[in-house]
C-alpha cells in the first residue's frame, strides 16, 4: 500500500532501526519505546489488522509473526525475565498505523492491567 507507514518502511523508503527481517516479516525499534526493549514486528505484506489476517494465508501470516517475535524474544535476551506481545486493532484499542504488527515488549517489569 502506498500510503502505509510500515509498508515503507518494509520497503526501505523510510528509515527504521531494523533488527530483524525474513522474507514474511520485519522487526525494527520503535521510535517511542514504552519498555527498554520494544521492536514492531510487522509482516512484508500489507495487512490491516489482526481482523484481516484470516483463512489460511492470515493464519500462516499469524502464526508467522508469533514465531518469529518468540525467536527475537531469544535473540535479545528477553526469555529470563519474560516479555509482553501485544497488537492493537482498530483506533478504540490504540492501533495508529493500519498496518497488522505486534509490539514486543520486555526487560522491566510489566504492570496489569495494561491500560
Amino acid at each position: 500500500m502506498s500510503d502505509c507507514l510500515f509498508c515503507k518502511i518494509v520497503a526501505g523508503e523510510i528509515p527504521a532501526k531494523v533488527v530483524k527481517r525474513t522474507e514474511e516479516a520485519v522487526a525494527f525499534r520503535d521510535i517511542e519505546p514504552r519498555a527498554p526493549t520494544h521492536v514492531l514486528v510487522v509482516p512484508t505484506r500489507h495487512v490491516p489488522a489482526v481482523r484481516d489476517a484470516q483463512g489460511p494465508d492470515g493464519e500462516r501470516t499469524l502464526g508467522h509473526l508469533l514465531a518469529f517475535a518468540a525467536e527475537l524474544a531469544t535473540e535479545l535476551g528477553l526469555d529470563a525475565g519474560g516479555y509482553r506481545l501485544v497488537t492493537n486493532t482498530g483506533k478504540d484499542a490504540g492501533q495508529s498505523v493500519d498496518h497488522l504488527h505486534f509490539h514486543l515488549l520486555g526487560g522491566r517489569r510489566m504492570t496489569w492491567p495494561p491500560g
